[in-house]
């Protein structure tokens, strides 16, 4: 409920309370003015005394619904009782004078909050009945024209009531359905409330399996690259050794043990790059972009090309994850450049965008054309489809620009899952 509505509703609660105080004295102001002189002084005392009995009567239900907070303006037992003495007071006093009409006006004001609802035509009625008669010029009647003219003030009066009444029920019913619609949408804004919430520990519980689903897919890698490099690898040795022991001449055995080294140290070298995939050395110590530029200075060290790193946006500590992908990839991409590129100049660039990371790496080598690269080159790497199965595994994507003879570009952006802390 808002204020207006509280101050409007203290307002009526008000009026009702301190409306019947008002009229019956605005009644006795006027009949004590208009007094006849020559009148009887056992009439007066009547008015005085009925005046007194309204005063206490009003009195008695104002202390009833100080003692039922919360009920006083619903229709009960109590109220129809006093709703009953109060006509009851009205119609005598509009007897002895018919200025006490205002006081019997008070039965249309509160009628809906006091008396039951099949009962409410009929006090209304019974008001009517008493204020038609005071404005008819006082009952008893002396004459048929005053009937016929109470007659016609009883109609109006009775039809302004319905019509009132009607009103008055149309706007309960706007209440009302105003008051579902509030409270609907409050049920609606609950369940949206706690839909969000559900989404939140969904998404979190997403980021856990993915990563799960991710350390599945990095150990199946592993698995595959072991059984199909280092297994192998140790496979050939073992049969070069064999045939070594089996030779029957010097030169004979020197080309296979020549062989067998030749197949052991391809093997080691397989053995090193899987386990620094696993766990990158370069984050041990270091966040991302601190990583990516010794990693790219060491490479353009190592291969006499001018290899710059940029830092756009506002670093933050990533998930170690996140962070993982991101350099290996790079590490990869630099790989292939150094490889196949023949590039003079290499830019990478890690950008903090908001809710998301960006990494760029840019080169002016031959260039080539992507939907003829292999899914896998010659040399053990990954190429363009490792790297963008990297990408997509922590929900991000890969993609690559490059033309023969115009450099490439490779962009991986994947979402800013900061570190757990």
């Amino acid at each position: 409920m808002t204020v207006t509505d509280r101050q409007l509703d203290r307002r009526w609660e008000q009026f009702h309370t301190w409306g019947p105080y008002g009229l019956l004295g605005v009644s006795v102001v006027l009949a004590v003015v208009s007094a006849d002189p020559h009148a009887a002084p056992a009439k007066w005392y009547a008015a005085w005394a009925l005046s007194g009995a309204g005063v206490a009567l009003q009195l008695w239900w104002q202390g009833t619904r100080a003692r039922r907070p919360g009920h006083g303006r619903t229709p009960s037992g109590a109220g129809t009782a006093y709703y009953a003495l109060r006509w009851a007071l009205a119609f005598a006093l509009t007897w002895i004078t018919p200025f006490f009409a205002f006081y019997a006006a008070c039965g249309y004001m509160d009628a809906d909050e006091l008396i039951p609802g099949r009962w409410q035509r009929l006090g209304l009625f019974a008001s009517a009945v008493t204020v038609a008669g005071a404005q008819a010029g006082g009952m008893p009647f002396g004459s048929g024209a005053q009937w016929i003219v109470f007659a016609g003030l009883l109609a109006a009066n009775s039809g302004l009531q319905m019509v009132v009444a009607h009103l008055t029920a149309q706007e309960a019913r706007r209440v009302r359905e105003r008051t579902e619609t509030i409270a609907e949408l409050e049920r609606a804004n609950a369940a949206l409330r706690q839909a969000l919430d559900e989404n939140v520990a969904l998404h979190a519980q997403l980021l856990v399996q993915a990563r799960e689903a991710g350390v599945a897919e990095e150990r199946r890698r592993l698995a595959a690259e072991i059984h199909d490099t280092l297994a192998q690898g140790l496979t050939g040795i073992i049969a070069q050794l064999q045939v070594v022991a089996a030779a029957p001449d010097l030169a004979g055995a020197r080309v296979h043990v020549e062989r067998a080294s030749a197949l052991a140290r391809h093997s080691l070298g397989e053995a090193r790059r899987s386990v620094h995939n696993l766990a990158p050395v370069a984050l041990a110590d270091d966040g991302l972009p601190e990583a990516l530029k010794k990693t790219v200075a060491e490479w353009g060290e190592r291969t006499g090309v001018r290899a710059e790193f940029t830092l756009t946006g506002t670093g933050e500590q990533l998930h170690d994850e996140i962070a993982a992908t991101l350099l290996r990839i790079t590490q990869e991409a630099l790989s292939n450049t150094a490889r196949h590129a023949a590039a003079t100049r290499v830019g990478v660039t890690l950008s903090f965008m908001g809710d998301e990371v960006t990494l760029d790496v840019r080169d002016d080598g031959r260039g080539f054309d992507p939907v003829a690269v292999p899914a896998r080159d010659g040399t053990g790497g990954f190429g363009l489809d490792g790297m963008r199965a990297r990408a997509e595994r922590i929900a991000g994507h890969l993609a690559v620009e490059s033309e023969p003879g115009h450099g490439t570009a490779l962009s991986a952006r994947v979402p800013l899952v900061r570190h757990d802390r």
